[in-house]
């Protein structure tokens, strides 16, 4: 990836878990009131959350937000989205109305929204506009804007199937958007925030990109597995090419027979087209993948995760537009996978793909396919839910439990 100076020094300070506290919260968890590894995967995130603050427990991460990047997609051009591009600008309005899928969540629970307009096509009425991402409550503390905060590159990304979807400068700047909206979290005090979108057209976006970083995996892994340590690369194969975006590519908002189709044909032939851009000597430069077949949204929740991570805030995917950005965050800085919780399991099929390609399972699934940062609300709730466990119960010796029968099932190593 060639260097941008401010994106560097972000990818710098960005830190892997604090093993010290990792190691006190498996100890902890091992000897709090119950059969060790009985509460399953919460303590699997109660421990990394002491990884990611510092703290073996005592974290508190009830101070919530969801970023929503929003952004239109000029492939729309080509006829693989059933939805008009005025439903991303009447829905960027409606969140800040509480009124979406995941607004009204966010509005019953208490999770403060922020909403972002990184490219959409029509403009935001005015009266629904702000420039800052931070203001003040009553009592003078610095909140979240419940507004549309402008951040507007460009009114949408041009088509894909012509041309790149954006400059490489623009990708950048998008991506600093999402730090910038990491940041004003922090600055809002908030412990747990959620990565969303509203976008028509990304789920041919974000098909893209993980059609690409599947087809990159598999290259690498077949390169080490043949112990072939020369930079040549071959053309991708158009029938492996053909098979996997068969199995990537979904209907997204509802697409006929004939659309779905068009949609594996237009991001094919993108993916054989621009190859050359992201693609070098066998290694993959994600910022030029964004630029190439991204969207505005895509790489501006990219910046979210790495804004994230650099201030040590848990973060968590939403569904398979969110995942591919989390992807393309772990391909620029791999250490910010130590940060992702994901939620929902995707109806469609790249969420998948992409899940086992950062290795990272879905916490639940309950036939969710909306986006918006609609699974995250959930997620939140059995984050706290593993938070509360390893704050509130007490160890068997506080709890006065004579578990002197567990001692040989821990040497035999059963609880592991």
């Amino acid at each position: 990836m060639k260097e941008h100076t401010e994106l560097k020094d972000i990818i710098e300070r960005i830190t892997g878990l604090k093993e010290d506290a990792v190691s006190e919260a498996k100890k902890r968890q091992d000897y709090l009131a119950k059969v060790p590894g009985s509460l399953g995967k919460l303590e699997e995130i109660s421990i990394r959350l002491a990884g990611i603050t510092g703290k073996p427990f005592g974290n508190d991460v009830r101070d919530q937000a969801i970023i929503l990047m929003c952004a239109d997609n000029g492939v729309v051009e080509e006829g693989v989205a059933s939805a008009p591009q005025s439903v991303t600008l009447m829905q960027t309005v409606n969140f800040t109305k509480g009124i979406t899928g995941v607004s009204s969540q966010a509005k019953y629970f208490g999770i403060d929204i922020l909403t972002i307009d990184v490219g959409v096509k029509l403009p935001i009425p005015p009266e629904y506009i702000t420039t800052s991402m931070m203001t003040e409550d009553d009592s003078k503390k610095p909140t979240l804007s419940k507004l549309v905060v402008d951040r507007r590159i460009a009114d949408g990304t041009k088509n894909f199937a012509k041309e790149p979807a954006m400059t490489r400068e623009e990708a950048i700047r998008a991506i600093m958007i999402g730090v910038e909206a990491a940041s004003a979290c922090k600055k809002a005090g908030k412990n747990l925030i959620g990565i969303g979108e509203m976008g028509i057209g990304n789920t041919s976006t974000s098909s893209a990109i993980i059609a690409a970083l599947s087809l990159y995996a598999d290259a690498k892994s077949s390169r080490e597995s043949s112990q072939d340590t020369s930079s040549k690369k071959e053309n991708l194969d158009e029938t492996h090419v053909n098979k996997l975006i068969e199995n990537i590519v979904g209907r997204g908002g509802g697409l006929s027979d004939s659309g779905l189709a068009k949609k594996c044909e237009v991001i094919k032939n993108a993916l054989l087209k621009y190859e050359p851009l992201y693609l070098s000597d066998g290694e993959l430069d994600a910022i030029e993948l964004l630029s190439a077949v991204g969207g505005f949204d895509i790489a501006a929740m990219t910046g979210a995760y790495l804004g994230a991570a650099m201030h040590r805030i848990p973060a968590v995917i939403d569904g398979v537009i969110s995942i591919a950005a989390a992807l393309v965050a772990t391909m620029i800085c791999p250490t910010v996978k130590d940060y992702l919780f994901t939620s929902h399991k995707s109806k469609e099929g790249g969420y998948m793909v992409a899940s086992e390609l950062l290795e990272i399972e879905p916490m639940y699934d309950l036939g969710m396919r909306l986006g918006e940062g609609s699974g995250c609300p959930i997620a939140f709730k059995i984050i706290e839910a593993a938070s509360a466990a390893m704050n509130g119960m007490k160890s068997l010796d506080e709890a006065k439990i004579d578990a002197e029968y567990l001692d040989e099932f821990r040497e035999d190593g059963q609880f592991q």
